[in-house]
């Protein structure tokens, strides 16, 4: 794909994860996707998104900035959310929680086969317990 196109491709992923769409995000990702530092293949990427989609339910991404060159491309989003269902063991605590994520992805014939980027867990756990605010 050309940096154009990935471009393109990267607005209509982000537009599937914005409307928590798992059967349209499934085709954007190769079977056997790898992630560095977690469960590989999409099972479990589609499996991480609908526990965040649940306990996220108004969970969207923001786009600042996208780098496309050859078959990879790195994106810098802000996501953002109100936690309303239970989140790694937390119980709902209708508190909005704002986070940047960084990603970097390797396509192949219009599918993620490899990911690597920032967790947001920890800054999304502490926001959501309200730590650090006084």
């Amino acid at each position: 794909m050309e940096p154009w196109e990935l471009h393109e491709w990267h607005a209509d992923f982000l537009d599937a994860c914005n409307r928590h769409d798992l059967s349209r995000i499934e085709e954007f990702l190769d079977p056997a996707v790898r992630r560095a530092h977690l469960p590989g293949g999409a099972a479990a990427w589609l499996a991480d998104l609908a526990d965040l989609f649940v306990a996220f339910p108004d969970w969207r991404w923001r786009r600042i900035q996208v780098v496309a060159e050859d078959d990879r491309i790195a994106v810098h989003l802000r996501g953002s959310g109100t936690h309303l269902g239970v989140f790694g063991g937390m119980a709902p605590t209708r508190r909005h929680a704002n986070v940047a994520e960084f990603a970097m992805y390797r396509v192949d014939r219009g599918r993620i086969v490899e990911a690597t980027g920032s967790s947001s867990a920890l800054e999304l756990r502490d926001q959501i317990r309200g730590a650090g605010r006084g």
